[in-house]
């Protein structure tokens, strides 16, 4: 399934800027940065508990927010783009 990570971190002390680098860090590591608090992901139902699971450990549940969004498929029809395209896309197939 393809998702969408949206997060706000509150960044006012030293310990939520590393919040902030930890949560883009975990994201990082499930998808595509599209915007600077913006991940898109394509992930199967384990792979997204493990995500949120991981999100729910690092951040402040006082402060932070973080919301997830399931896209609507298929996406290229219901997804618009203005100015930088990401670098690549997901569903393709990566070759390293």
């Amino acid at each position: 399934m393809e998702i969408l990570v949206v997060y706000d971190v509150a960044t006012d002390t030293l310990e939520g800027q590393r919040r902030l680098r930890h949560v883009a860090h975990i994201c990082e590591g499930y998808g595509q940065r599209v915007q600077k608090s913006v991940f898109e992901c394509v992930l199967d139902p384990g792979q997204l508990e493990q995500l949120l699971a991981r999100l729910a450990q690092e951040i402040d549940h006082e402060a932070d927010s973080i919301r997830v969004y399931r896209l609507r498929e298929p996406r290229g029809q219901f997804l618009r783009t203005l100015g930088i395209e990401p670098s690549f896309d997901l569903r393709d197939t990566l070759l390293f």
